[in-house]
């Protein structure tokens, strides 16, 4: 019998050429497997690809709201963010991915699992780490870093397939590098590769529009979170997965999360890309303006710094792995409070507060007001001020006796 080797599978044209690739260069029983993380449409006429390509089995596996509930949520209760602006899309689902091919591996008694990931993005990263943390015995195969590879382009994969009997829609006419799931969408190549030229956001934009088409008009939006995690949208109660479908179409409406980054990958260079995230956007900002109001200002600043990490370690592909349950683990004990409602409204790209309500609410009016009450003595802002300037104080002090000593 042959040896099974799994395949991440997405249908596209790479991983279509895989597979004849697999079984001519190493005699492998394919087997394809797509995790569905919310890919939608890109779905369609996967198992006829795939069994027209050469694959003996395609297993469609949808972990839609495991993603949201299990990777998303964390982040979002972290308030992760990798430089600032990317919202780690398609760093979050790679972990999830891993885990459901090693899965599909041991069902299948398979000795290898393979994926199409180039060999200078990040996705290989996030992969291999994945699949060596959770399945340390079975083989890794990156046929883009394999010196058996051969095909260098679009054309030259079409090509091949042709010559394997495989003759499917794809053309070699050039389109924007994308990835796609419940949370966001990329984009990369094209007019991207050049840091000085503007993004053609009416050729690009998939879930949204551009903040100068979106409506005249603002829409108000209500969401109600329990200890961090997002129950409803304007009343209505959902899970997770539901809450962000809605969230993307109201924010793919208005124009939100459009970022344009030029990232720091994990292999060294810099990379320009796209994101639409419009419903992501929007959660974390209503769960930040919540944690405004109901954590205090110690956590917050440790928080903000775990959260950067987290942000690292997700980007880097560390999911499974001690610091990352370490960081979750003092995450989720800072969303026992964040709970509440949070109301904003959505206008040409920007989200505006419109009032947040907790019944945890640290802020408290008497002492926050301009009017004098008995908790706050104005008075005591003195000594107050005294001890905590007293370092600066003391290093003046000896500066100017230090320069007069000098003269």
């Amino acid at each position: 019998m042959k040896e099974k080797v799994i395949l991440a599978y997405s249908g596209g044209l790479d991983t279509t050429a895989i597979i004849p690739w697999l079984q001519e260069t190493y005699g492998y029983e394919v087997v394809c497997c797509c995790v569905d993380c919310g890919q939608e449409e890109e779905l369609d006429g996967l198992e006829e690809r795939a069994k027209l390509s050469g694959a003996s089995k395609l297993y469609i596996e949808d972990i839609t709201d495991e993603f949201c509930d299990e990777y998303i949520v964390p982040c979002v209760q972290a308030g992760a963010v990798y430089e600032n602006k990317y919202l780690l899309g398609t760093s979050m689902a790679r972990p999830g991915i891993a885990k459901k091919l090693v899965e599909i591996a041991r069902k299948e008694n398979a000795t290898a699992i393979c994926h199409g990931a180039t060999g200078k993005g990040n996705d290989q990263i996030r992969f291999e780490l994945g699949i060596k943390a959770l399945a340390p015995d079975i083989k890794i195969i990156a046929p883009w870093r394999d010196d058996k590879w051969q095909m260098d382009s679009r054309q030259a994969e079409i090509d091949y397939c042709e010559a394997h009997g495989i003759h499917l829609p794809f053309n070699a006419d050039q389109s924007y590098s994308r990835d796609r799931n419940l949370w966001h969408i990329s984009h990369e190549g094209l007019e991207l590769e050049d840091p000085s030229t503007e993004p053609n956001y009416d050729h690009m934009l998939v879930l949204s529009v551009s903040p100068e088409k979106a409506p005249d008009e603002p829409e108000y939006v209500t969401m109600t979170f329990e200890k961090g995690v997002p129950t409803s949208v304007n009343g209505k109660k959902m899970k997770v997965s539901d809450i962000i479908r809605t969230l993307n179409t109201l924010g793919g409406k208005h124009g939100i999360g459009i970022v344009d980054i030029v990232e720091n990958r994990v292999v060294g260079m810099k990379s320009r890309g796209v994101y639409e995230t419009p419903g992501g956007t929007i959660l974390m900002e209503a769960h930040n303006q919540l944690e405004e109001l109901v954590l205090d200002r110690a956590t917050m600043e440790v928080k903000k710094d775990m959260g950067n990490k987290l942000a690292q370690v997700v980007y880097e592909g560390k999911w499974f792995t001690p610091l990352c349950d370490a960081i979750k683990a003092f995450v989720t004990s800072t969303q026992e409070y964040v709970t509440g409602e949070v109301k904003f409204k959505l206008y040409k790209g920007n989200i505006i507060k419109a009032g947040t309500t907790s019944p945890y609410s640290l802020y408290s009016e008497t002492l926050a007001s301009f009017t004098t009450g008995e908790q706050y003595d104005h008075h005591d802002a003195e000594g107050f001020i005294t001890l905590f300037g007293l370092p600066l104080k003391v290093r003046a002090m000896k500066m100017m006796e230090a320069e007069k000593n000098q003269k």
